[in-house]
């Protein structure tokens, strides 16, 4: 058997996570709620409310799924990881992103994390790292529904490619007595007809027939799932760990990433302090 001190070269650098320094990475979710990460060797090490304390009070950074508050985002996540972190390492970076956001919350995101000291920064919507967690055909359309604390989506993969995407700012957080489980589970049927209403092809029909993949907070309340089921008629498949499914896709993508031949090029030194 070879050591692993012998390696040299494109195996030294793609050798596993938890032996290579240099390499270390991150998943991160940067949810309206909470944000979750995934770390390089560790698994995942943060699962706490998204919420900064500048001194005037609590501040939350993300709202609806926006990033408002890309400066206190960058606290955070100085107070959660830079502890956490190897010195003088550059991690890769993968972020989850709400699908219907775009380049917004692509650059505020990038930029939060760049108190990370990152090597690279990439992002992946959220809807496709929840599939990939599910170890979903993508070869096949699917249908995805991410219902969380304060944003719902329900998106259409196509080669696991977004192809057609709907939301609502209503999530698990808004549900009280005035506004009643039966409220979100309209809201997701509403874009799911909306879906089919529009769509020239038979592509979002074929996907509800297999059944909708089914994600976030939401997924874990029977009060949501089973009218779901019943208004649909059609299957309903739940992640394993729902709430937690979109980093877990993201740490897939990371390992992934890792070992791609980009991911092996030289590193700038990491200037040290004096």
């Amino acid at each position: 058997m070879t050591d692993a001190h012998d390696l040299s070269g494109d195996a030294a650098r793609h050798r596993p996570w938890p032996l290579c320094r240099r390499c270390c990475g991150i998943a991160l979710d940067l949810g309206s709620a909470r944000t979750r990460v995934w770390l390089a060797g560790k698994g995942t090490v943060v699962d706490v409310p998204t919420v900064t304390f500048p001194g005037t009070g609590a501040v939350y950074p993300v709202q609806r799924g926006t990033i408002i508050d890309t400066p206190g985002c960058s606290r955070m996540l100085k107070r959660l990881l830079d502890h956490r972190l190897p010195r003088f390492t550059r991690p890769m970076v993968i972020v989850t992103t709400p699908v219907l956001d775009g380049v917004a919350y692509r650059s505020r995101a990038r930029a939060a994390v760049e108190v990370l000291r990152p090597r690279s920064v990439l992002t992946v919507p959220s809807a496709r790292s929840i599939a990939l967690a599910a170890d979903a055909d993508l070869s096949r359309p699917l249908l995805v529904a991410d219902i969380g604390a304060h944003l719902t989506e329900v998106v259409l993969l196509c080669d696991g490619a977004v192809t057609d995407a709907h939301r609502t700012a209503i999530g698990t957080s808004d549900l009280d007595e005035t506004t009643p489980p039966g409220q979100l589970v309209e809201a997701v049927v509403a874009m799911l007809t909306a879906m089919r209403r529009h769509d020239r092809t038979s592509l979002t029909s074929e996907a509800l027939r297999r059944g909708l993949l089914l994600a976030g907070g939401g997924a874990l309340r029977p009060d949501i799932t089973h009218p779901l089921t019943a208004r649909l008629k059609a299957p309903l498949r739940i992640v394993p760990a729902p709430h937690t499914a979109a980093v877990r896709g993201a740490a897939k993508f990371l390992q992934a990433a890792h070992t791609h031949p980009s991911a092996s090029a030289t590193l700038p030194p990491v200037a040290r302090p004096h």
